[in-house]
């Protein structure tokens, strides 16, 4: 494939990403991936040769709102066409894994469906496509029908990325481990991303020393279940997520360790112990819980009831006392009664959250909570989630006025949406916003918290830009 267009400009390519950190993080080695074929990073579909949906299969509609963007994307390759030059359209990510043949049935333009696990395969089917195109291979298919790629390879698609380069800021995503075995009965995860797998340590380690080389301060370990991971050591022996934690923790050059996304029933011993006696772990961790009634954790498959959740918080908090907790809660799953729902309400008010995502319960095709009879009217789905979420807002705001009047590292990423403005993150992961110069992006610079908000905070830098930039 050649590495520019015919009129001599280098390829590009839009990703449109959906969905959680781990869909972000593919989108970039996709990046990667394609870029020893030419291809830069377009500003938007009307810029690209080639645009990649990276889809996400959990929430309510998401099939849907990928095909209505398709039908956009089919006008496009149509003017396209009509001008003599073509658009490739790629879905790729979990929408692909599940219904890679509908995406074909349905949608003509689409030239390539990549599932969650093959898309380091993408130059071998953007090539297919331009065979097929040249009228050389064209397979069983007619032609001008897509290709299809959502199998699981045998080897795990790390040993065939090339060497990260998605830094944004000073930070960046590594994941580490991938898939679930819970098979709770209202996700999808086991069916589109496959059972656990677990990086091998080397390898996770070499990324995190190429990604520190690169210039990131602040690293996330990323998983379905974080911290179910269990990787091969250099000496053969099985590591744990806190081991590893412990090792990333000593590379000179880190200022900042993360990890998300995770289960209680893997918060072990040693993990909760490492928010402790690891500096560079930041005191914020997202713990889903999903629902604070026994009842319906037991239906949920989530294998885990409130108090053992209680009791980790409790645990974590002891390690890390300055420690915030973020969750994820799904109302009216099938047969939740306005007393489970009191349940979880009942939580919210005991563990207190600095940030939360609720949604309500949808059906997911092929799960379990699919088939449940017991299904909530649509309308009391609307109020619960109306009263979680302004109980989780009124919680994140008073964590973000806790915050007032401190001094806090702040890691600056982009500029705010005011002139002058740009935008950090502090250890807990909270938008601040100060007037400051560019060149701070990428820096970690003390800053007095000035005001809370319900989704921010403002403040100001301590030592002057000049100082820091030196």
């Amino acid at each position: 494939m050649k590495d520019v267009r015919t009129d001599g400009q280098p390829k590009r390519v839009f990703i449109r990403t959906y969905g959680c950190q781990m869909n972000v993080y593919d989108s970039d080695r996709m990046a990667d991936v394609l870029r020893p074929l030419g291809y830069a990073l377009a500003e938007g579909p009307e810029q690209a040769d080639l645009v990649v949906l990276n889809t996400c299969h959990i929430r309510e509609h998401a099939s849907e709102k990928v095909y209505s963007e398709l039908g956009r994307l089919r006008a496009v390759k149509t003017e396209r066409r009509a001008e003599g030059r073509d658009l490739t359209i790629a879905v790729a990510g979990c929408v692909a894994q599940a219904e890679g043949e509908e995406i074909i049935r349905r949608q003509p333009a689409v030239d390539i469906v990549v599932g969650s696990q093959a898309y380091h395969r993408l130059p071998e089917l953007l090539a297919q496509v331009a065979r097929k195109a040249a009228g050389v291979d064209p397979g069983k298919r007619q032609p001008g029908a897509g290709v299809l790629d959502t199998e699981f390879p045998a080897e795990s698609k790390f040993d065939h990325l090339p060497s990260p380069q998605g830094i944004r800021a000073g930070s960046a995503f590594l994941s580490i481990q991938e898939g679930c075995d819970k098979f709770c009965t209202f996700c999808v995860v086991p069916y589109t991303r496959g059972m656990e797998y677990s990086r091998p340590v080397a390898a996770v380690l070499a990324e995190a020393r190429q990604l520190i080389e690169a210039g990131a301060l602040e690293l996330t370990l990323l998983g379905q279940n974080v911290n179910a991971y269990h990787g091969e050591g250099p000496d053969g022996s099985t590591w744990s997520l806190a081991r590893l934690v412990r090792a990333i923790g000593e590379i000179d050059g880190l200022a900042r360790l993360r990890y998300m996304t995770s289960h209680p029933r893997d918060m072990d011993d040693d993990l909760i112990a490492a928010h402790g006696d690891v500096p560079l772990l930041m005191p914020y961790l997202h713990l889903p819980v999903q629902s604070g009634s026994n009842r319906i954790l037991e239906a949920m498959n989530r294998r885990h009831d409130r108090d053992l959740y209680l009791r980790i918080v409790e645990r974590l908090r002891n390690a890390r006392s300055d420690l915030a907790l973020s969750s994820d809660f799904i109302v009216g799953f099938p047969g939740e009664s306005d007393a489970d729902f009191d349940d979880t309400m009942r939580l919210i008010e005991q563990v207190g959250f600095a940030s939360a995502y609720a949604f309500r319960y949808s059906r997911r095709p092929g799960t379990p909570g699919a088939a449940l009879v017991d299904q909530v009217p649509e309308n009391v789905k609307v109020a619960r989630l109306a009263a979680l979420q302004a109980l989780v807002a009124k919680q994140a705001r008073d964590f973000n006025e806790s915050k007032a009047g401190t001094i806090v590292p702040v890691l600056f990423a982009e500029s705010g949406r005011k002139p002058g403005q740009i935008m950090g993150k502090t250890p807990w992961l909270q938008s601040v916003y100060v007037q400051g110069n560019p060149r701070l992006f990428s820096h970690i610079v003390d800053v007095r918290l000035i005001e809370g908000y319900a989704n921010s905070l403002s403040g100001e830098i301590v030592v002057g830009p000049v100082e820091v930039a030196a």
